[in-house]
């Protein structure tokens, strides 16, 4: 049982990192009042992951994922825990595949920062979107789940849910944009020119709003845990940004990967994917509206879309990197990831241009 598969990698666990420590006993007694058979407890981490710190915890009743707040000084508004145990809670038993939440804890005298378990899904995670190592028709069926399951995140009536105060529904873009300027801002490291010229844009180039819908914020191959045997998706992890919003730009950030070359977080431009079994982005598009029962959507529309996420993906990646310079980034590749924020900014901007 638990939330974070065990990923295709050796270093899936790693022993935890010293800025992460947990107080073992303290945790084991919280636990007993919420647990069968807690002691005795050994923890690990999770190697990946560039937010929540996230620990694989065993014990003799089982095995289980705690998802906590990262400690230290913490941009407003980010590392929500709450909202993620709340979401998988309230999908429960709808057509997403979400891990089971456990039980929450805000208590900081507990963990040092609130935290919830999950239950733990083992199975396989891919870090490339272009599945070295797998067969085309294995890739194609791949491609096929994850539409069909990013299409019934967004079937899902927020309202039936229990979801209707989990966000804002008006204006969903606009206080986006606004919102990641603000934590640029709040992260910001160096001028990069191509953040300025997407600030200014973005405000003024907005296609008219979508029916609001539940929003993942962060789908993208490697939040996914799929079955060891065959393409089908167990679980949909890492919830942190999800809320109440547009759910065609949600599916545009899960298309990126498309417009990135495969130097930049290992993207598919340039790669022959026919060759490869993986639909082309005209195709994948095409998947998704016939199965959200929408007509064709503008290029500009689209383009749009891809270059705010493109923006967006940018500010989070200054804010791990602002994190990595503060001591109190998730991931030891922290760094590295922050790095990319002024490519992926460049590559945003590019796209920005090319909207009529």
């Amino acid at each position: 049982m638990t939330t974070m598969a065990a990923r295709d990698t050796p270093s899936a666990t790693i022993p935890v990192r010293e800025a992460h420590v947990l107080d073992v006993a303290r945790l084991e007694g919280w636990l007993a009042g919420q647990l069968q058979d807690v002691r005795p407890l050994t923890i690990q981490q999770f190697s990946g992951g560039q937010s929540n710190p996230t620990y694989l915890l065993s014990t003799p009743g089982g095995r289980y994922v705690l998802r906590r707040k990262p400690p230290g000084t913490l941009l407003p508004s980010a590392h929500a825990v709450d909202r993620e145990f709340r979401i998988l809670k309230a999908l429960a038993g709808t057509d997403v595949p979400v891990p089971r939440a456990l039980c929450y804890c805000d208590d900081v005298n507990v963990a040092g920062t609130p935290f919830y378990l999950m239950e733990y899904v083992e199975g396989r995670i891919f870090w490339n979107p272009a599945l070295p190592g797998v067969s085309p028709s294995e890739r194609a069926a791949i491609y096929e789940e994850m539409n069909r399951v990013i299409a019934a995140i967004h079937a899902v009536d927020p309202d039936a849910a229990g979801l209707a105060d989990f966000g804002r529904r008006e204006n969903y873009v606009a206080r986006q944009i606004e919102r990641w300027s603000k934590q640029y801002r709040a992260s910001e490291l160096e001028h990069i020119d191509s953040m300025e010229q997407l600030i200014e844009w973005l405000p003024r180039h907005m296609p008219p709003e979508e029916p609001v819908r539940i929003t993942h914020g962060d789908f993208r191959i490697d939040n996914l845990i799929f079955d060891r045997s065959e393409p089908r998706i167990l679980a949909v992890i890492d919830w942190e940004l999800a809320t109440l919003g547009n759910p065609f730009s949600d599916f545009a950030y899960h298309c990126m990967t498309y417009r990135m070359p495969e130097a930049l977080r290992k993207g598919l431009a340039g790669l022959d994917l026919a060759q490869l079994g993986i639909p082309s982005e005209t195709q994948y598009i095409r998947r998704y509206l016939d199965r959200t029962g929408r007509t064709a959507v503008p290029a500009s529309t689209f383009d749009f879309y891809i270059a705010f996420n493109l923006f967006r993906l940018a500010s989070i990646l200054q804010g791990v990197a602002a994190r990595a310079r503060l001591g109190n980034a998730s991931s030891e590749h922290a760094t590295e990831a922050g790095s990319l924020t002024r490519p992926i900014a460049d590559l945003g901007w590019a796209q920005a241009r090319g909207v009529h």
